[in-house]
């Protein structure tokens, strides 16, 4: 594809490159506000930019937009399309680019130049009538675009600032073919029926109420979940040389002040008085650890020093961002922090990434690797962030793992790799992640006596691996649609006795399973066996033991699989052989 840039060079780019891919999305979106504009003239165009999967334009209306109107906006959009009309690209000052604006009564267009500086020249572009003051950049022709889709309609604050207008935002995405589209549409679909919210409801896995928005209620089954998640991190943790701790919920305003979260992330802070003293619940818990770290004096042979812990922290997110498990307001991080000289920085991160690894192979999981640098809240000196950035970059180097560089995106305090997991189909998730941090010890003065005898700085790691527990189960419901593996499964096994004169045998399996470790349920219920089954397939039960007059007299069970139908009738021993060669 040709490309258009802001300085009117023609630049040639794929679909399957950033540039192209963005360029033919941002091109979308004008269409979409040309047609918008042919259709509706008094309608108001604000901005409209290409997102990750597509793009959206937020306008306002003066009547009452719904997904109705897409129909005609799209044939609207197709035609635009077929009359392959050119992208012209020019400059005005701003004082010219105003007047453009006025005249066409473009309101948030102007309240946008009036933040620029006055000699600045304003990036156009042009496609027929349709005029868009934008820095681009997009495709040459409007012929490009040969598939497109409008997928919802939303409200959105202009700037994302509650106090302004709410405006119509349109999503939708676009392909350079049909068949690409549709393959989008498809996995849309699948999404849709992977919904953890949906599937979290119906398999009891956890609840959502009113009474406390972005606070979610784990039921039986969840809790079940939750604590498998938090044995198997013990377990891994505690082979690698961690300890456990565990930091109290609220800490006063002092802390927060030596940490720097008051004045860099107090928005995001619940916060209390207690005794005439202010108090903040803990948005995170590593200025806890640091507390734990000074409680006694620490030598170089102590280190490096693995301390994880498993704490619940609140933050304050907007209620229009909460989704479900995915952005919450209260969540389990599975942090830990590492204390180290600067002589351990690329060992120690190995030794994370390797564990990270270890967990998302197991999850089933792929993953892509991202570095990001100093921000521009970044307290501390450049030299500091350049040691640590480079710390992080060897350690990726000599693991000869790929990665991307996320400038300006790392915490306030130091650089950070973070681990972006792959699903079942094919939806990136930011999970695990590793902050080196020279920052928080010396504003807790944190030591060490070195081999010199003297008092030297520690370098901290602050990392987690699931990220939230509480996303990371979220994310768990969806790329297994539920069907967790056996060993992850709330509920293992359903023995379903054909009637009420079975249940003694039922019973008794049930509590052979049990005493084997495995999680078992007897579903007792009045019902016909075909019922049974739909009900323990509908819970994504891994296996299904069927009881009846035969079974009875043989000593075994009928056995069918979640996955793989009827097995047929084994006896108890070889079933749990089965399972335990599959792990439970």
């Amino acid at each position: 594809m040709k490309i258009k840039m802001k300085d009117g060079s023609i630049r040639e780019a794929g679909f399957d490159e950033e540039l192209g891919r963005n360029a033919f999305r941002h091109t979308t979106a004008h269409i979409l506000a040309q047609a918008v504009k042919r259709l509706y003239p008094t309608a108001k165009c604000a901005i409209g930019p290409s997102i990750a999967d597509g793009f959206y334009y937020d306008f306002e209306f003066d009547f009452s937009f719904s997904e109705e109107n897409f129909a005609k906006i799209e044939a609207e959009m197709k035609k635009i399309v077929k009359e392959n009309l050119l992208l012209e690209h020019f400059t005005k000052d701003r004082s010219k680019a105003a007047q453009i604006m006025e005249a066409r009564n473009e309101t948030y267009k102007m309240e946008l130049l009036e933040e620029l500086p006055e000699d600045e020249e304003i990036s156009f572009y042009q496609q027929g009538e349709y005029l868009e003051m934008c820095a681009g950049p997009h495709v040459a022709y409007t012929s490009a675009i040969k598939a497109f889709k409008l997928l919802s309609v939303a409200g959105a604050y202009w700037r994302g600032d509650e106090k302004n207008k709410m405006l119509t935002r349109i999503y939708g995405t676009s392909f350079p073919s049909r068949e690409l589209l549709e393959e989008y549409i498809n996995r849309l679909e699948e999404a849709k029926r992977r919904d953890h919210r949906r599937l979290g409801k119906e398999l009891g896995i956890f609840a959502l109420s009113n009474e406390g928005p972005g606070f979610p209620i784990f039921l039986p089954k969840g809790m079940v979940l939750k604590n498998l998640l938090i044995d198997y991190w013990r377990k891994l943790h505690t082979r690698e040389g961690y300890v456990e701790i565990s930091t109290p919920m609220m800490l006063n305003r002092h802390l927060w002040e030596t940490s720097g979260h008051w004045a860099h992330y107090r928005e995001n802070m619940y916060t209390t008085v207690i005794d005439e003293t202010d108090f903040a619940i803990k948005p995170m818990n590593c200025p806890g650890g640091m507390l734990v770290y000074k409680m006694e004096p620490h030598s170089y042979r102590e280190l490096p020093m693995r301390v994880g812990e498993l704490g619940m922290v609140h933050r304050h997110e907007k209620s229009g961002t909460l989704h479900g498990l995915m952005r919450v307001r209260c969540f389990t991080q599975d942090d830990a922090h590492i204390f180290m000289t600067p002589e351990q920085i690329s060992g120690e991160i190995k030794g994370v990434v390797r564990l990270i690894d270890e967990v998302y192979t197991n999850f089933g999981f792929k993953y892509h690797v991202e570095l990001s640098t100093k921000p521009e809240n970044a307290i501390g000196t450049d030299e500091d962030w350049e040691m640590a950035t480079d710390g992080l970059r060897t350690a990726l180097d000599d693991l000869n793992l790929p990665y991307v560089v996320n400038e300006g995106d790392g915490a306030f305090y130091g650089p950070k790799i973070d681990f972006h997991l792959e699903d079942s189909i094919g939806r990136t998730w930011q999970c695990g992640t590793i902050q080196l941090d020279f920052q928080l010890p010396q504003r807790f003065e944190a030591e060490y006596i070195g081999e010199d005898g003297d008092k030297h700085r520690p370098i901290m790691i602050h990392r987690v691996v699931f990220g939230s527990i509480e996303r990371f189960i979220g994310i768990l419901i969806e790329h297994y649609a539920g069907k967790f593996p056996l060993w992850l499964s709330p509920v293992q096994v359903k023995v379903l006795p054909i009637s009420d004169k079975y249940m003694d045998y039922a019973q008794e399996i049930e509590m052979a399973l049990k005493k084997e470790g495995l999680r078992c349920e007897v579903d007792g219920r009045a019902e016909k066996i075909g019922y049974k089954i739909r009900a323990a397939q509908l819970e994504r039960i891994p296996y299904m033991l069927v009881i009846g007059e035969k079974e009875v007299r043989e000593g075994s069970v009928s056995v069918r699989s979640r996955d793989r139908g009827d097995l047929g009738g084994m006896l108890i021993g070889r079933l749990l052989e089965a399972l335990c060669e599959e792990g439970i």
